[in-house]
């Protein structure tokens, strides 16, 4: 992790957690981490794995032009991505492991490029509610440049770049994966992502 809503956001689950795999979601307190909360989202894990996001912050709706409460986090995603960020999720809560990532974003309908890619951190980390594992998931997109269109125009659907399993919460480590896989799995028994070189018809 690089970006400071990367490390703050991961440093207050870490806390909250204690010796428990992940805190409740009751535990969170927003006024603790107020500063953090515009470049944070909220994700719902439902039986038919759409992943609906329950918070979005508001300042990643202000840079991305559209607030996506409510809707699928995979929307946000490239349709290439979507299988890839959905598998990643799965691992978050079956694991119960934090992941990070990278990530782009463009101008929509930009196809010269010509204003520049943006660099975009991810971070998702697994939460309990009611005591369940499999319910919610609390992540961070944060921003690691700037562009003159950001905040101005409509941006394009996310560009997933990388992804890295945090090996141990308590030493924030990171495993980096494959490049060039679509598809991933977890293995039973191992917290680890394994990505699969393939695409669509893989």
């Amino acid at each position: 992790m690089r970006q400071a809503v990367s490390k703050g956001i991961y440093a207050y689950w870490n806390c909250l957690r204690g010796e428990r795999a992940a805190p409740e979601r009751s535990d969170i307190d927003p006024a603790a981490i107020r500063d953090l909360l515009p470049d944070a989202f909220l994700i719902e894990i439902d039986p038919g794995c759409r992943f609906p996001i329950r918070l979005f912050g508001t300042r990643l709706a202000a840079q991305l032009l559209e607030d996506h409460t409510g809707a699928s986090f995979l929307e946000l995603w490239r349709e290439e991505d979507r299988r890839t960020i959905a598998a990643a999720l799965l691992t978050v809560i079956d694991g119960v492991t934090p992941v990070v990532g990278g990530a782009k974003v463009q101008k929509r309908d930009d196809r010269s490029g010509c204003d520049g890619l943006v660099d975009l951190e991810l971070l998702l980390l697994p939460l309990r509610h009611n005591g369940k594992t499999h319910s919610r998931a609390l992540g961070a997109l944060s921003v690691c440049g700037s562009a003159s269109w950001l905040g101005r125009a409509r941006a394009a659907p996310l560009q997933l770049s990388s992804l890295r399993v945090l090996e141990a919460a308590n030493t924030g480590r990171a495993r980096a994966l494959p490049p060039g896989g679509r598809v991933l799995r977890r293995e039973p028994g191992v917290r680890q992502l394994v990505v699969y070189k393939g695409g669509k018809s893989a």
